[in-house]
């Protein structure tokens, strides 16, 4: 899960790449599921066999449902201020969809701290930059600037 470090060594993270997250199997099922939740049911995500004849030659991702991912993926090796209550998501800048996620490839993040600053008193908001790795891809699923605040101790 999350590293904490000391606000003073937190503050100066900016540069700092952590391991990439664990690579992470995307299903039809899931892709259903989110279909279903969003009304997206573009034939590309959960019909097969029409997929099948399509340039993408089977059934993708949505882009939406490899971004959502993306906090849950960085969780595992993300730094954070000690005392870390909470963190939120916060938006996110100049995200891009390179390469479509076919059901059945494994993705994983990397992540780089690129700014840390305080927003109010315990509330941190830290910018990385995000790849999203396609297993055996030459270009990434998607890049993507991601703000996330945290919010540090009863400062909520």
């Amino acid at each position: 899960m999350a590293k904490e470090l000391q606000l003073g060594e937190f503050v100066k993270a900016v540069g700092v790449e952590t391991e990439p997250s664990a690579w992470l199997e995307i299903d039809q099922d899931r892709v259903n599921q989110f279909a279903d939740a969003t009304n997206d049911h573009q034939y590309i995500h959960v019909d097969a066999e029409r997929a099948a004849a399509s340039p993408f030659g089977g059934t993708i991702a949505h882009g939406f449902l490899t971004i959502s991912l993306v906090v849950d993926l960085l969780a595992e090796h993300m730094l954070v201020p000690a005392g870390t209550e909470t963190t939120i998501n916060y938006g996110s800048d100049k995200v891009r969809f390179l390469t479509p996620v076919r059901v059945g490839q494994r993705i994983r993040a990397r992540q780089e701290i690129t700014e840390v600053s305080e927003k109010r008193p315990g509330q941190w908001l830290v910018n990385r930059n995000v790849v999203v790795e396609i297993e055996g891809g030459d270009k990434p699923a998607l890049i993507a600037e991601i703000l996330l605040l945290h919010i540090v101790g009863d400062d909520m």
